[in-house]
């Protein structure tokens, strides 16, 4: 089976206007304008298989938006190639719209002084859905994300959680084979966050979707997807499995004491480092070749009430990967 998305050395570059600083300078722009190319995406290449959940990963300005606007069509690049489900998105025909869905996390597609529910039946109409599978589509994801006794409710009126489990149904309402999301869980509480990753792991579950997640959220990456591309500075710095990164950019685990009152005073090299220390715990950041003979030793250290070793967190691990720093 070929893949559903296919990246050849994908790149976008932007002409941006360099103005001159002062009165004078912004005169001679009149006449004279001067311009820089920026590169957004300076040459990507993956490949993502059908049913595939990927996490895209990067700091802001990296490129992933730009990629995945390419992806879904609504940007050409300025080099390289993409085929997505068979198609070259940046033609914009009406069998590839049909079958892909962009939700991007800061942008709105319900009308905001509407019901969902009447936005949903523009969306129905514009992809010619039939009306009773619509209905049928809309009432068993309303009831995933338990809204669905706000579908009348004008999307004004809705909180952020709200809205964008709406954005979701709206997105989906097609049933896209493609699912390109770029920050869906942006600014929800932990609980909304929570709801959004347990129906996105049901949706890819059952409807085998192929999916492209951004998300400054790691816990987002971490839950939903086995395999992360990194992207820095418009270029693919890391392609593989979640816990390959952290096999390669993490060296120590973090090791936290609990004792029942106050905690000793550890000295030396070979207690590792202390990073934290409260009333009755103490947590230290140990190499991976101490773990274990550290772990040992703590266990006769005296009021000690529990012990947990700890994989390195995860923003630190993600903060080597864009140093370059490899364990």
């Amino acid at each position: 089976m070929p893949p559903a998305i296919l990246v050849r050395d994908l790149r976008k570059t932007y002409r941006v206007f360099q103005k001159t600083p002062g009165f004078a300078g912004a005169l001679r722009g009149l006449f004279h304008r001067r311009y820089q190319e920026v590169s957004a995406v300076g040459g990507v290449s993956f490949e993502i298989e059908p049913g595939e959940l990927v996490g895209f990963l990067g700091p802001n300005g990296a490129g992933k938006t730009s990629t995945l606007k390419m992806l879904s069509g609504l940007l050409q690049p300025s080099g390289g190639t993409a085929s997505v489900l068979g198609h070259l998105p940046w033609q914009r025909e009406e069998a590839f719209r049909r079958k892909i869905s962009l939700l991007l996390g800061q942008k709105n597609q319900l009308v905001w002084d509407l019901p969902a529910r009447e936005s949903f039946a523009l969306n129905r109409a514009t992809y010619r859905v039939d009306p009773a599978q619509a209905a049928l589509t809309i009432d068993h994801l309303s009831s995933l994300l338990e809204v669905r006794s706000l579908l009348d409710q004008p999307v004004r009126e809705l909180s952020l959680g709200e809205r964008m489990k709406m954005e979701l149904i709206a997105a989906l309402l097609h049933k896209p084979q493609v699912l390109f999301l770029d920050e869906p869980t942006l600014g929800l509480d932990v609980v909304s966050q929570h709801r959004v990753r347990d129906f996105l792991r049901h949706l890819v579950a059952e409807e085998k979707i192929t999916t492209i997640l951004t998300s400054h959220y790691l816990q987002d990456i971490e839950s939903l997807c086995k395999r992360v591309i990194i992207i820095d500075h418009g270029r693919i710095i890391h392609d593989g499995s979640w816990d390959q990164i952290v096999r390669d950019f993490s060296d120590c685990k973090e090791i936290v004491l609990r004792f029942s009152g106050t905690p000793p005073e550890l000295q030396g090299a070979d207690w590792g480092e202390i990073i934290a220390k409260d009333a009755v715990t103490l947590r230290l950041r140990v190499s991976f070749a101490q773990a274990t003979s550290i772990s040992r030793r703590a266990l006769d250290l005296p009021g000690l009430e529990d012990i947990r070793i700890e994989a390195m967190p995860i923003e630190d691990v993600i903060r080597r990967v864009f140093s370059g720093k490899r364990s």
